[in-house]
């Protein structure tokens, strides 16, 4: 256990040990391991022993870590377009850029000593209009723009860059539509093996929805199942049954212990060579780790095929280990092989329901009555000890789930997972199996519909959270009602977190980072309105869904009192579709379907805060550009003011000027016109706003140059504290609080290793127009 926390310790580190830090945990290493020595009684001295753990499991992971880190691209190479050869490492996977183009996804080995340069050997590769479908084990020649892992830098949200340093990426980057060329036609490897059955199940089984959940429980590969169904079943809590987890190595192993076993016994002399009950362990675990390997290598295969791997051992070795050393031995055994594996969320909810089976395990009445009260007490008792931890990773919980996976679990891990395994020796059953996938989805969607099947909670303090979990296990254990009973109250604090708000007469401004686009959101005491929902990245993927709605959701959001777009541009209202879809909104302003037109002079106020709308003027929002249309607000709160102004140009900012005067455009905080274009923040217009703070959003290396070295320098000359998201990540501001600018931006609250490396830096100019930075379809959905 302590070497698991000093391995945890590592990634909370916000830049790794120098050499004098080696020096300092080695001599700290050598000294324990004396004093034990010194001492004698080694066996009495546990105290010690776990310190050292707790010291090699710190060293280790440094020492990984910083190996991976030497990895990352060089911040020169950033940019650059470069031609390389390499070979397809992964199953490409289908995406979607602006405009419905075509693309693929995939991992490129580049060659050794091929590249101009010394390059990171591994490269997450976007490609649009490829002369070809690439398939895994090809050789390819591309012209690359490379750049370093980072993402989108939200509360709570995804972090693209540890992501890439858990998968050993060093680097990612974008194809040029010119200089793609096929060299090599003949895969070869487990990769290209496992892309030869993908093609398989997609020749036979016509349903693509079906063809993705077979392709997923027998190779692992989660991108096949589309963005849709997966949040299908990550409504109704099935999602664990759809990647390739220990169930389902567990009877790969036991379907191949068991064919050893029957096979062995009906020869002779392989049983006077060794007994048919090793044979058959021993061929299972071998099974297993085939299977862990041919399926992606997750974390929870990982773990499964380490416990089998350890009881095997024990049971060779004649050895009894109670199983929560074995249960800890193993998250040890996946911890070493991966570091990483500590903050994935997939790592906890598999240890933690492995521990709660186990901690609660009881023997089941005889007959097929006691079986099946046994399989309801299960899944009872997983759901209810899991519930705190699902909340705590992802912010929600499956209402319905405890049904669904009454269904689901049967279904899948007794049907549709042999039917996928065996579908490789005769392909009609995929078929059969692809038929069963429909029907669960079809019960799914009918529970999904059902009133509140979804509960979406507020963040919770740490506090909270670490009471709500005791208290999940507590209340999951079979113990008297009256300690099960407290368990329930300690997840209160979880279940009803008070949410903080403004005061009557404040407001609190949030500015997300979206990467290249525009998005607001303004809380007052009772009222919550979003000004513009960024951009659209794909099909599937835009600003709202990735970064809106979690932030609304863990403030405890139910409704928007007001939506406000300021154009129609795809990059301020991309995510206006999918905001009105995951959240009712009372009100609508602006560029929104069935919302009133946005013009000067309509005011409102919330809670003493006082917000009107300034541009258009009657009649100026049917100007040509769609930019010179925006919806100008400003917003007053205990005498201090913001401007949020949209995508207006030099043009109308003169008009403002003319209109309001110095005195009306005065404010402390102003949101960059037009993400800092040249052809706004006109110096009259910079002047006469005078702001303490300004804030671009904008995308990193993005292809226009926002903002502009001269925009820059009119802001800082008019006194502004400059800051932009691409460094900051979402920034937050309050009415009511005096602190520096710099106080209010999310990346100094979450300073870790790989994003110090990484500059805190999101999407490549290549990567602006055609895919999501949060990179979507290479996130696991079940993570």
């Amino acid at each position: 256990m302590t070497a698991l926390l000093g391995m945890g310790a590592v990634h909370t580190l916000p830049v790794l040990p120098a050499r004098a830090g080696w020096w300092a945990w080695s001599a700290a290493t050598v000294l324990v391991v004396m004093s034990i020595a010194f001492v004698g009684a080694c066996r009495r001295h546990w105290a010690a022993w776990a310190a050292v753990a707790g010291l090699i499991g710190f060293g280790q992971t440094a020492w990984r870590a910083e190996l991976r880190m030497v990895e990352v691209l060089p911040a020169a190479l950033e940019g650059q377009v470069l031609t390389m050869t390499g070979r397809i490492g992964s199953l490409p996977q289908r995406s979607a850029g602006m405009g419905g183009v075509e693309g693929w996804r995939f991992v490129l080995d580049v060659d050794v000593g091929a590249a101009p340069l010394p390059l990171p050997l591994r490269i997450l590769l976007s490609c649009y209009q490829m002369p070809s479908a690439p398939r895994a084990g090809e050789r390819w020649r591309l012209d690359v723009k490379l750049r370093r892992p980072r993402g989108l830098v939200n509360p709570h949200g995804f972090d693209q860059a540890l992501w890439m340093l858990e998968q050993d990426l060093p680097a990612a980057g974008s194809c040029r539509a010119h200089g793609q060329r096929r060299l090599d036609e003949g895969g070869i490897g487990i990769t290209a093996l496992r892309q030869t059955l993908r093609d398989a199940i997609d020749r036979h089984v016509r349903d693509a929805r079906g063809a993705g959940v077979l392709t997923a429980l027998s190779l692992g590969d989660q991108g096949a199942v589309g963005a849709a169904d997966w949040a299908l079943y990550r409504d109704t809590g099935v999602a664990h049954l759809l990647s390739v987890s220990g169930l389902h190595v567990t009877m790969f192993a036991w379907l191949a212990g068991a064919a050893t076993g029957w096979a062995w016994r009906r020869t002779g002399g392989l049983c006077l060579r060794w007994p048919a009950p090793r044979a058959a362990m021993w061929v299972g675990v071998a099974a297993a780790g085939l299977y862990t390997l041919f399926s992606g290598w997750g974390v929870p295969a990982q773990r499964t095929f380490g416990l089998l791997l350890i009881l095997a051992l024990l049971r060779q070795c004649g050895a009894r280990w109670p199983w929560t050393l074995s249960l800890a031995v193993a998250a040890a055994v996946v911890c070493l092989v991966d570091p990483w594996a500590l903050v994935q969320p997939g790592f906890w909810l598999s240890f933690c329901a492995v521990a709660l089976l186990m901690a609660a395990d009881q023997p089941a009445a005889p007959g097929w009555r006691g079986a099946l009260r046994g399989a309801w007490r299960t899944q009872w008792l997983v759901t209810l000890g899991l519930a705190p931890l699902t909340l705590l990773l992802f912010q929600q919980v499956s209402v319905v789930g405890l049904l669904a996976n009454a269904v689901a679990i049967p279904l899948v891990t007794y049907a549709i997972t042999p039917l996928a395994m065996l579908g490789t020796a005769w392909s009609p059953l995929w078929t059969v199996g692809s038929w069963l996938v429909a029907a669960l989805n079809t019960v799914l969607e009918a529970l999904r519909d059902w009133p509140l099947a979804v509960w979406h909670l507020p963040w919770a303090p740490p506090w909270a959270q670490a009471l709500g979990l005791v208290g999940g296990v507590a209340a999951a254990m079979p113990w008297p009602w009256r300690p099960r009973l407290a368990g329930l109250a300690l997840c209160l604090p979880m279940l009803w977190p008070v949410v903080e708000r403004p005061m009557p007469g404040h407001v609190e401004l949030w500015l997300p980072d979206v990467g290249q686009g525009g998005a607001a959101i303004l809380r007052t005491h009772r009222h919550t309105m979003v000004y513009d929902t960024g951009p659209r990245w794909g099909p599937g993927s835009d600003a709202a869904q990735r970064v809106l709605l979690p932030l609304l959701r863990g403030w405890g959001e139910r409704r928007l009192d007001l939506l406000m777009v300021s154009h129609a541009d795809q990059d301020h209202a991309g995510g206006t579709g999918s905001l009105l879809r995951g959240m009712p909104v009372a009100a609508r302003l602006g560029a929104v379907p069935a919302g009133r037109p946005c013009v000067r002079g309509q005011a409102w106020e919330w809670d003493g805060v006082r917000f009107e709308v300034l541009a258009p003027a009657e009649g100026e929002g049917g100007e040509v550009k769609r930019n010179a249309a925006s919806c100008v607000l400003r917003v007053e709160a205990n005498g201090r003011r913001v401007l949020l102004t949209g995508d207006i140009e030099a043009p109308q900012e003169a008009r403002l000027l003319r209109r309001d005067g110095v005195e009306g455009l005065r404010a402390e905080v102003i949101v960059v016109p037009h993400h800092g274009s040249r052809t706004s923040s006109s110096t009259p217009f910079v002047q006469a706003v005078a702001p303490r703070v300004a804030v671009v959003q904008s995308g990193y290396l993005n292809r226009f140059g926002h903002p502009r070295p001269e925009v820059v320098a009119r802001y800082r000359a008019a006194g502004a504290a400059l800051l932009n998201t691409v460094d900051c990540g979402a920034w937050r501001w309050r009415s009511d609080r005096e602190e520096a600018p710099s106080a209010g931006c999310e990346q100094g609250r979450r300073r870790r290793y790989w994003t110090t490396a990484s500059s805190l830096s999101r999407e490549d100019a290549g990567q602006a127009e055609n895919e999501d930075p949060a990179g979507s379809t290479w996130m696991s959905p079940a993570r």
